[in-house]
């Protein structure tokens, strides 16, 4: 049976090691940390000493991005036993991972690939998630991806694939709201249908990140999440909206590339802080 915890219902971001001794420094006003797994499957070393030290002060999301848990290929034996290790050695109140596929046969791409919405990829999505719980007797959050195409063989709307893997397997979900937001303006759709759809009984935790504009071949606006820049401010409002309807959820800050001071960051996590305060307060509807 996969045990169910979870983060505190206030935010979090990513610990990035250049922070460690700002965060170290004074306690923070922020309820957990989190780190992408793949970045501590070593057995040692200033990585787990750092990791070890923010333990002992704060709660702990482990954020997979190698599982490849959209792959029609099973899943590597040696990554899922190294990621048990990590779990059981942390204990971390959450584990998350991603709709989407990045490896085949022995290559690894960096890279998050999408997966059309179909029965057959929603039960082999169905079966990898029962195999990771099994395996680290934990339940595993799902996130919704990011997406640039659309695949003409997909038959299941988005949010009906994430309902129906939460219902067959018992995981949780990660919402994304960068994401939905990236998504819709790449497709030409509206963010707000697709959030109001979603099922925020089966969310445990949500995450917030940047995203670049760009053009595609022909012209066209293009939006990539890259978690490189400050949330825009549309997410912003996207996050509020969510809220409003879920309640206060466990909110994390990510920030991955030209990651800026501690500052920066905290001051990100705070705004966040002040929405979920915000909907504490307001008066039941």
């Amino acid at each position: 049976m996969s045990i169910a915890l979870n983060l505190p219902a206030c935010t979090g971001v990513g610990f990035k090691p250049a922070h460690f001794c700002d965060i170290l420094a004074a306690p923070q006003p922020l309820g957990f940390f989190e780190v992408h797994a793949e970045n501590y499957m070593g057995a040692g070393g200033p990585p787990h000493a750092q990791l070890g030290a923010l333990r002992e002060h704060y709660a702990l999301s482990v954020h997979g991005v190698g599982l490849s848990i959209g792959s029609m290929q099973p899943l590597n034996r040696d990554h899922l036993m190294r990621l048990k290790m990590l779990c059981d050695r942390y204990e971390p109140e959450s584990f998350s991972e991603h709709l989407a596929w990045s490896s085949h046969d022995d290559v690894y791409l960096n890279d998050l690939l999408p997966l059309p919405y179909t029965q057959q990829t929603l039960a082999r999505v169905a079966e990898h998630i029962d195999e990771v719980q099994t395996a680290l007797g934990r339940q595993m959050l799902l996130e919704n991806p990011s997406t640039y195409i659309r695949f003409s063989e997909s038959t299941i709307p988005e949010v009906d694939f994430l309902t129906e893997v939460s219902k067959r397997t018992g995981c949780g979900l990660l919402l994304d709201i960068n994401n939905v937001f990236v998504s819709a303006k790449n497709h030409g759709t509206h963010p707000l249908p697709y959030l109001d759809s979603f099922p925020f009984d089966q969310v445990k935790e949500i995450h917030l990140g940047g995203h670049d504009e760009e053009t595609d071949d022909v012209g066209a606006p293009l939006l990539i999440d890259t978690h490189g820049s400050p949330i825009a401010e549309a997410v912003w409002t996207l996050y509020a909206h969510v809220v409003a309807r879920a309640g206060a959820l466990p909110t994390l800050i990510e920030w991955d590339n030209d990651v800026p001071d501690w500052p920066t960051l905290l001051a990100e996590a705070v705004a966040a802080q002040d929405i979920l305060s915000d909907a504490s307060r307001a008066p039941a509807a």
